[in-house]
């Protein structure tokens, strides 16, 4: 395994730790502030939206840069900006540094997909991309819980700080051990890349994106009141249950990337049929604390075994011009990420109980579900008449 994509994954841990540790802080920023809940709560949104624009702006203005040194840069803007949070003596502030952090965001995972798949031969790509996700799903494992005890002991500022330090530490883990490989410049342009973007596999690709990884946070987002409110666990209980989430998370990733490598397609119609039974059952059975355990382990691991895959799909059908491609994928995620958690509320607001988001997660799977078996159907069919011009899935 090349070393430089542990450097990758540091990089990635860092950057999930920061979209995802303020959750377990927001009383104390609020508080710290002087801010409401819901103000303080447009910290998490505010990054969010910045993530997708990041994604798309970032990638487009770099993309006829050299992928090593860009990356260099992306991680310098997310030092600067966790470190201005860190600083920052007022909300707005604050509110900045989490935008210029959010920034680096898609990018990064968006170029950084494409320097990890050519770092090893064409049959590795989906397990190199899943290693450099390690440290996304190590983030919420591992990172989350620990940061949140550090802010609460240390105050909220200190996770900032350590933030900042991880990110200090994956700068040089890049500059050491990921290679300068050499793509032709030249060969490369805004237009090309947009090209991409002509192919309907491509917008399949991004709507199986949207809809999946939208699927499972349609139930994930509110799974702290479903499992108070229904299942019966203490609130005290929530925050670590929630790590076996996180270990579906992981575990889901590292099988995902090896079983993309042999067939992406399949991989992808296998865990999102999983991911759709499991929140199924979890829906009937939601009341039964051994069911929700099962299910918050299942959920996380067929859930987030379609990453890989799908960031390896994107890649493949958009050919010579995959890196606006690759970061228009991680904006999908995030924006699958705002259409669960909206449609789940919207099930809770009609007043249809706790329950409703896992329903509704489902539903929105069972579109993803179908619109991946319409990507695969057109595909076979362009392979027949054409199979040099379609990727292998």
């Amino acid at each position: 395994m090349p070393l430089g994509l542990i450097a990758l994954a540091i990089g990635a841990f860092g950057i999930g730790l920061t979209e995802f540790v303020i959750m377990g802080l927001l009383p104390d920023v609020a508080n710290d502030f002087a801010v409401s809940e819901a103000a303080a709560g447009w910290l998490i949104s505010g990054y969010a939206l910045s993530v997708v624009v990041g994604a798309l702006g970032l990638t487009a203005a770099t993309v006829r840069l050299p992928r090593k040194p860009v990356l260099v840069g992306l991680l310098v803007l997310f030092i600067v900006g966790n470190s201005l949070t860190a600083l920052a003596g007022n909300y707005e502030v604050a509110m900045i540094g989490r935008v210029i952090a959010a920034l680096c965001h898609g990018a990064f995972f968006g170029i950084g997909s494409v320097v990890a798949s050519d770092m090893v031969p064409a049959n590795k790509k989906a397990g190199a991309i899943a290693i450099m996700f390690t440290g996304l799903t190590a983030a919420n494992v591992l990172g989350v819980p620990f940061g949140t005890l550090l802010g609460q002991h240390s105050g909220w500022r200190s996770t900032f700080w350590a933030i900042s330090g991880i990110g200090v530490l994956a700068l040089i883990g890049i500059l050491v051990l990921v290679p300068a490989i050499k793509h032709a410049a030249e060969g490369i342009s805004l237009r090309k890349e947009l090209g991409a973007f002509t192919s309907l596999q491509v917008w399949l690709s991004l709507g199986v994106t949207i809809l999946g990884y939208g699927g499972m946070f349609g139930a994930f987002t509110y799974i702290a009141y479903t499992m108070t409110e229904i299942t019966g666990f203490n609130a005290t209980t929530v925050p670590w249950l929630l790590m076996l989430f996180g270990v579906g998370l992981f575990v889901g990733n590292w099988i995902g990337g090896r079983m993309a490598d042999k067939s992406i397609d399949r991989t992808l119609l296998f865990f999102i049929s999983a991911l759709l039974v499991v929140l199924v059952l979890f829906g009937f059975f939601a009341s039964n604390q051994v069911a929700t355990v099962i299910a918050l382990l299942l959920m996380g691991g067929f859930g987030f075994g379609t990453v890989p895959g799908l960031q390896s799909r994107i890649m493949q059908y958009a050919g010579n011009a995959p890196t606006l491609a690759s970061g228009a994928n991680i904006g999908a995620f995030n924006v699958g990420n705002a259409l669960g958690a909206w449609a789940g509320g919207l099930g809770i607001a009609a007043g249809l109980g706790y329950t409703s988001p896992i329903w509704i997660g489902a539903l929105i799977t069972l579109v993803a579900l179908i619109v991946i078996l319409v990507a695969m159907g057109l595909a076979k069919k362009a392979s027949a008449v054409a199979p040099q011009l379609v990727p292998a899935s």
